[in-house]
């Protein structure tokens, strides 16, 4: 038995390993899914056929896939993931994520994955440092917590509007203590770095916030291998599904977040999916609160997306109707950069 590393970018190689995965009832190949992946190992037996194969994309397993003759007593599975552990451990990714179905949960937690939620058509498990338990104990702690009414929302804040500044600001003064997980993914136009900054700039005189990072454990769609899916249209609602399950059991719980706010969602479909899931998974243990979008001085719902789009039309005077200070005068100082990053993106 050999393991060698593939290049499935040829289409050879790819041929090989995408009828392997399809074999092993695996058919999803979207170029997102494709693109994100950093190394890809197939086992071959000494016949040359593929008996075995596993992804990385970052810090997330991916496309594993085992030969039915192989998988007798785990120790095939054992030893792929093992492997794939490893050569992680060589790019200096020691905190991995997994992605599976809800049969494979047990045998991920064999070879040492800790499950951090599992809804009816998946999982996602982690393994490594610093994991959930690590990132709950960086966060602040309200004293006497089960006594406060303390409130969470979740925003990437691409960038940080009026709209968020409303949504948070209703929060603050309906609640003791008010969390703001800012998502960690790097896949906006506004850095992660650059969007954490400007919603603590822009809630700063709010005593009762806190702005925290999301960390991976707000589940992104970038994140998530939809591929195992059989249904494209379900993507959706099984990420929010997976996301708002994480969300209840691992991080509202320790921290006794009570309440989960919103803004409603007139324009996305993608994003009013998501909302209904949350509506659906989070009660009662954490209560949903929808609050309507807030609008400019032209009655004008406010979204970031509208930011963005004036950003590309270099169109200060509506930049300046939707944004709060501090994000105004960070886009004025960085416009033609954020101009050059929507060029690159086209």
């Amino acid at each position: 038995m050999q393991v060698n590393e593939i290049n499935i970018n040829l289409q050879r190689n790819y041929n090989r390993w995408h009828d392997f995965l399809v074999k092993h009832d695996i058919s999803g190949f979207a170029k997102q899914e494709l693109t994100s992946i950093d190394k890809t190992f197939i086992w071959s037996n000494e016949k040359r056929e593929i008996i075995a194969t596993g992804s990385i994309a970052g810090n997330v397993l991916k496309y594993v896939a085992i030969d039915a003759k192989y998988q007798q007593d785990g120790a095939m599975f054992n030893q792929v993931i093992s492997y794939l552990v490893n050569q992680a451990a060589t790019m200096n990714r020691f905190h991995l994520f997994v992605f599976t179905k809800p049969k494979y949960v047990q045998s991920f937690e064999y070879v040492g994955f800790n499950k951090l939620a599992e809804v009816e058509d998946g999982a996602v498990l982690e393994n490594g440092t610093p994991n959930i338990s690590d990132y709950i104990q960086t966060l602040p702690h309200v004293k006497d917590a089960q006594n406060k009414r303390i409130a969470a929302i979740v925003a990437n804040a691409n960038p940080f509007t009026k709209g968020h500044r409303y949504l948070v600001e209703t929060a603050s003064k309906e609640n003791d203590v008010v969390y703001v997980f800012v998502v960690s993914q790097n896949v906006s136009l506004f850095t992660y770095d650059e969007r954490f900054k400007l919603v603590q700039a822009g809630t700063k005189d709010l005593d009762n916030v806190f702005v925290v990072p999301g960390k991976e454990y707000m589940v992104s769609y970038a994140t998530f291998p939809a591929y195992f899916l059989k249904d494209d249209q379900n993507v959706g609602r099984y990420q929010a599904k997976l996301d708002a399950t994480l969300f209840k059991e691992k991080i509202a719980k320790p921290l006794n977040i009570k309440y989960r706010y919103l803004g409603s969602e007139p324009y996305s479909k993608t994003t009013d999916v998501y909302n209904e899931e949350l509506m659906k998974v989070l009660p009662p243990e954490v209560k949903v609160k929808i609050i309507e979008r807030a609008r400019n001085d032209q009655n004008d719902i406010i979204t970031a997306t509208k930011v963005r789009e004036a950003i590309k039309q270099n169109d200060l005077s509506t930049i300046k109707h939707l944004v709060v200070p501090t994000t105004f005068e960070f886009i004025k100082e960085h416009l033609s950069d954020l101009q050059k990053r929507i060029k690159e993106r086209m």
